[in-house]
């Protein structure tokens, strides 16, 4: 499981500016100004090989007993229970506040282990901006400037250092043969989960055990069925929350994120009885970036009227067809009804996920794309595409190489798409394409 990084502190000390420069993106808002941040806000990073999960929180105010501010610390207390590792961030222009020692207090009572960040100390000597804040009792502060980015790498990799070495040892693995084909069962609260877990694990000639997975509340569960091996990894609840986190929140969203990470292909469980909601599409598109082959499952359609039924399907052209490529069924957790015609969906996304595309045919399907359709002239150039090959699994990713291609379009790109989907019957799996243009000879070179 990739390790977790929350950021905390109070309002306006740059933790969306931090959590933009470790995701290399823009996704949190960014402006001189406090609050501005409110929600829990989950992104992916990097440095080196070494990938992790970061959450951006709001102004922590710790003993907030009503209002927005209350919610706020609703919000990133649950970032401080899902975290292997907290970076509590403080202003090193403004100085040690009586706010930051309130923090502290919190923190400390937390159990989690802290790393304390003396942010914005561009141009100030270590000794001078660290001085006051030896009085939290957190150790030697880490002084970096978000904005620039001074000393974020050594921070990060002391960070993942630190949540490495508070991992419990790992269970002795089951033998890979014997995992088969990882599925990850996400989707919102209360849409069933655990019913269609139990389903599986309760149908004949299925052969189940527990396997206590690596993180603190998911769990592994290696079954078979029809002779095919399979491992669930269930984030629902099969081992019940502690009554502290669950009145924090009952979804823990990071768990969701982990476990899409470890998957081979991940089932999306959605509630026929309740319309697609904004964190269904949430998670959907997470599955989408990550590249992991999907499955969608509409449950409770049992009992259901015609009309709702229409409803429902409606629903959900409009607000998931981003999900074009994955296979979607309607079924009764409760009573099993859909979950064979699912299960062979799932097989099927794996094997499209996992396929061999030779150089040969995928450039044989390249030829008969562009005969059939060039791309646009880009003024007086046209992109030639010569030839393909397949540049990785789990997605396919398919490496076009060629000339002038840098010019080519979206459209083109989702015309080449649907081509090779349709070539190669990938059904349930994202498709990568990645252009590469040749280098002309010709062009002078900067020496």
């Amino acid at each position: 499981m990739k390790p977790v990084i929350a950021l905390v502190g109070r309002p306006n000390v740059g933790k969306s500016t931090l959590f933009n420069r470790l995701t290399r993106s823009r996704d949190a808002l960014v402006a001189d100004l406090p609050g501005l941040t409110r929600d829990r806000h989950y992104g992916e990073g990097r440095v080196g090989e070494r990938p992790f999960l970061v959450i951006d929180t709001g102004g922590f105010e710790p003993v907030a007993k009503e209002g927005i501010m209350h919610e706020m610390a609703k919000q990133t207390k649950q970032a401080v229970v899902e975290a292997d590792v907290v970076v509590f961030i403080v202003d090193g222009r403004q100085g040690l506040t009586p706010h930051d020692k309130t923090i502290t207090d919190f923190l400390r009572k937390s159990g989690r282990p802290v790393m304390l960040v003396v942010n914005k100390a561009e141009g100030m000597k270590y000794t001078s901006v660290t001085a006051d804040f030896y009085e939290l009792g957190l150790g030697d502060p880490y002084v970096i400037s978000a904005a620039h980015g001074d000393g974020v790498a050594d921070l990060v990799n002391e960070a993942l250092d630190l949540a490495i070495a508070q991992k419990p040892a790992e269970e002795v693995p089951v033998e890979p043969g014997k995992r088969g084909t990882k599925i990850a069962i996400v989707g919102r609260p209360n849409v069933g989960k655990s019913t269609l877990v139990n389903t599986l694990l309760g149908e004949d000639r299925v052969i189940a055990f527990d396997m206590p997975g690596t993180t603190r509340d998911a769990i592994e569960i290696p079954f078979e069925r029809d002779g095919k091996h399979y491992t669930l990894i269930d984030t629902a609840g099969i081992r019940r929350r502690g009554k502290v986190f669950e009145a924090i929140e009952k979804f823990s969203v990071v768990k969701t994120l982990q476990s899409i990470s470890e998957a081979n292909v991940v089932l999306l469980l959605l509630d026929a009885q309740q319309d697609i909601s904004e964190q269904d599409a949430h998670i959907a598109g997470f599955v989408l970036e990550s590249g992991r082959a999907l499955v969608v499952a509409v449950n409770k359609w049992d009992g259901l009227e015609s009309d709702r039924r229409d409803e429902i399907k409606i629903d959900i052209e409009r607000k998931l067809n981003f999900l074009f490529f994955a296979k979607f069924h309607f079924i009764s957790a409760l009573k099993g009804s859909g979950i064979a015609p699912m299960m062979k969906s799932i097989d099927s996304a794996y094997s499209a996920a996992m396929a061999k595309l030779s150089t040969p045919r995928l450039t044989r399907a390249l030829i008969e794309a562009v005969e059939h359709q060039q791309p646009r002239r880009k003024g007086s150039i046209r992109p030639k595409l010569r030839y393909a090959h397949q540049g990785g699994q789990n997605p396919p990713v398919v490496v076009i190489h060629g000339n002038a291609l840098e010019s080519i379009d979206d459209n083109y790109k989702r015309y080449l798409e649907k081509h090779f989907r349709e070539t190669f019957s990938l059904v349930g799996t994202p498709l990568r394409i990645e252009l590469r243009s040749s280098k002309n000879p010709f062009t002078k070179s900067d020496k």
